[in-house]
């Protein structure tokens, strides 16, 4: 099974590029994580989108087809999802009826520096993913809140709770993506 990993966050230090690397460690036997970097895709554009999408574009569109579920780790922006993440989420959303996010099993998580876990950002993702048709899960739920006390110093997750949540979220992906297939 191919996951494909989505950061919220361009910042080659984040502690969302962080989950994705503890992700791609716990993913269960025979489950490989690759991640997509956003870097490059241009604001989503109406008139670009009518001249064929961009080379960035493309390849986003095309990782997301390849994949057989989604992970997205987010941060939490001014109490919201962080706009490069929209973004994505809006080229990947077209053509609307034939959106590459339709039927995809995704799987959200999270961590900030605050208090509250990215629960904002992460319903608002879970909001914008409706639309397209992806099949987001529910639970258990990762909002790693304090992030700067579960990281070690080279940025390595080292908060044994935070491993086993993240270890429970992809077996729920896992086994769900497999019962969307069967």
């Amino acid at each position: 099974m191919r996951l494909l990993g989505i950061a919220g966050s361009l910042r080659e230090g984040s502690y969302n590029r962080g989950l994705l690397r503890a992700a791609r460690e716990l993913a269960p036997e025979g489950v490989e994580l690759v991640e997509h970097d956003l870097r490059g895709l241009p604001f989503y554009d109406g008139d670009l989108e009518a001249a064929g999408d961009p080379d960035s574009v493309t390849e986003l569109k095309d990782a997301i087809r390849r994949a057989d579920a989604i992970v997205i780790a987010t941060p939490e922006y001014n109490r919201g999802i962080p706009g490069v993440l929209k973004n994505a989420i809006d080229w990947a959303s077209r053509p609307a009826l034939a959106s590459p996010l339709a039927g995809k099993s995704v799987a959200i998580m999270g961590a900030t520096t605050g208090f509250a876990g990215t629960a904002r950002a992460q319903q608002q993702l879970r909001d914008a993913l409706e639309f397209p048709g992806a099949l987001v899960v529910q639970q258990p739920e990762v909002l790693v809140s304090e992030a700067y006390l579960r990281f070690d110093e080279n940025g390595e997750l080292v908060d044994e709770q935070t491993r086993d949540e993240i270890s429970a979220l992809l077996a729920e992906l896992t086994s769900t993506r497999a019962l969307v297939a069967a």
